[in-house]
């Protein structure tokens, strides 16, 4: 090299993983709502469990930050551990479009779907090459002894390699049905070599654990919600009109601006509109439907809208609302668009005295906690929320709707069933049986006296067991026995 001349500068390299920041959020906020005794119970574990962890970090993976109850958890549990005291740390592993095609399609069978066909060698080749690549790098950052939570199916690939690292590796899965097909043994099969490595396994409900897992080290952690965070935190009437007439819901608001407070403590406002298909807007007086899904087959937004508008609408006033997430904002569900499309072309088809009552809504992703704002508006603002799901893991959108106080309509299928306790909202046995589901929603509608008592109880059943101190008590003791053994 020619003297005075310098290195040509090296590029950065581009990582396949992605730390996700944790900001801490106070522990003593809950105390309010859970009261002195389990305040205290929660505080004295977490001493308990940070001096047996001996300077071990606990690590959450998952295969997106953004969209979905499991980022949306992991962002809240996170920050309570780590005001705690508790060293963790969260990464966000990538794929190529074609990995989350495979994964999606594994999400689906583990759902009793076997669209896509079955899993053949080619993918398994493609999954196994691209969780290897992710785990290399997470193995720069994880140490031997350290205690590894992998969520979902994205993820289970990497059980091998960190505990062959002396990692404590825990899969978590959010997912399942309680029946089986050839469809869920499909999926297993794949599963199960992958996660040999595993020293734990976590469900949302007992009936989802499969037979091979006899035996295992098994814990049933339901989700829970967060009381203060964006999504559920108390929002005043007006606030709740502000923020529907800036992202375009209603057509008119209050004057004052769209406030909230963020996860951090800080001032927030809402000031990004969503993407809307539908010409009119409901008014003051006019009573919302709405139903917060991904847009996800699983989810039957289609055949919500098909209900209401030949069992609902017919019946009396009100507008339904199918609001979801920005189709190109969540990375690891390709299914999406195509589920919203479906949406799209069923309500075109409607007459358009029945179109003008349904508003399809898409919510931007840029800001986490702007986008959380405007569910938690949607949801104070609904006289009936519904989740009319075909399949679910849990559902989490049925306890946050019902911790604001609202009847929730939900199929009687998965962690719904769990959620709903009689007097707190309606169970449908048959998730495709849209008279009946009409039929329960136009009847609160119609008595908003009985709807009113209804979410009363809803967001007592809610406190006493879907807040995060019980969640954070039972990874406590599944963490804790991992250590031990």
């Amino acid at each position: 090299m020619p003297a005075g001349r310098s290195l040509p500068t090296v590029a950065r390299v581009e990582s396949l993983v992605t730390a996700v920041r944790l900001t801490s959020r106070p522990v003593s906020q809950l105390e309010p709502v859970l009261g002195s005794q389990r305040q205290a119970r929660l505080r004295a574990t977490a001493a308990s469990f940070r001096s047996q962890l001996a300077g071990r970090t606990v690590w959450n993976i998952s295969s997106t930050a953004v969209g979905g109850g499991v980022a949306e958890m992991l962002q809240v549990l996170g920050g309570y551990v780590r005001d705690l005291g508790i060293p963790i740390q969260w990464r966000v592993i990538s794929g190529d479009a074609e990995f989350f095609v495979l994964t999606k399609r594994l999400h689906n069978q583990l759902h009793g779907l076997a669209a896509g066909g079955p899993l053949g060698r080619a993918d398994a080749a493609l999954y196994d090459r691209m969780l290897a690549a992710n785990a290399l790098e997470l193995l720069d950052e994880v140490r031997a002894g350290d205690l590894v939570l992998l969520h979902d199916p994205q993820t289970a690939g990497l059980a091998g390699p960190l505990a062959a690292a002396g990692a404590q590796v825990a899969w978590r899965s959010h997912i399942g049905v309680d029946w089986e097909n050839a469809a869920t043994a499909a999926g297993w099969e794949f599963l199960r070599p992958r996660l040999a490595g595993a020293a734990g396994f976590v469900f949302s409900r007992r009936e989802y654990v499969p037979a091979w897992l006899a035996g295992q080290r098994v814990a049933v952690i339901p989700p829970s919600i967060d009381p203060f965070s964006p999504k559920n935190q108390h929002l005043q009437h007006d606030v709740v009109a502000a923020i529907l007439a800036r992202i375009g819901v209603l057509a008119d608001g209050a004057a004052g601006p769209a406030r909230f407070t963020r996860r951090d403590g800080s001032a927030g406002t809402v000031t990004s509109q969503a993407a809307i298909t539908g010409d009119s807007r409901p008014g003051p007086d006019d009573p919302l439907v709405v139903q917060v899904s991904r847009w996800d087959g699983l989810k039957d937004m289609p055949a919500v809208m098909t209900g209401f508008a030949d069992w609902i609408a017919p019946g009396g006033p009100g507008y339904l609302v199918l609001a979801g997430p920005a189709v190109t904002g969540v990375s690891d569900d390709p299914e999406g668009a195509a589920v919203f499309g479906d949406c799209l072309l069923r309500w075109h088809a409607l007459p358009a005295r029945v179109r003008d009552r349904i508003l399809l809504v898409t919510l931007p992703l840029a800001d986490a906690d702007e986008n959380a704002a405007m569910v938690n508006a949607l949801q104070r603002r609904a006289a009936v929320i519904v989740q009319k799901s075909l399949a679910e893991g849990f559902g989490l959108t049925v306890a946050e709707g019902m911790w604001k106080g609202r009847p929730v309509v939900g199929s009687a299928v998965g962690g719904i069933i769990d959620q709903i306790a009689p007097g707190t909202g309606i169970l449908l046995p048959d998730p495709q049986d849209l008279h009946a589901f009409g039929t329960a929603v136009r009847d609160l509608l119609d008595d908003p006296g009985e709807a009113a008592t209804m979410g009363r109880a809803a967001q007592a059943y809610v406190g006493e067991h879907y807040i995060g101190d019980l969640h954070l008590l039972r990874y406590e003791r599944l963490l804790r026995s991992m250590l031990a053994a």
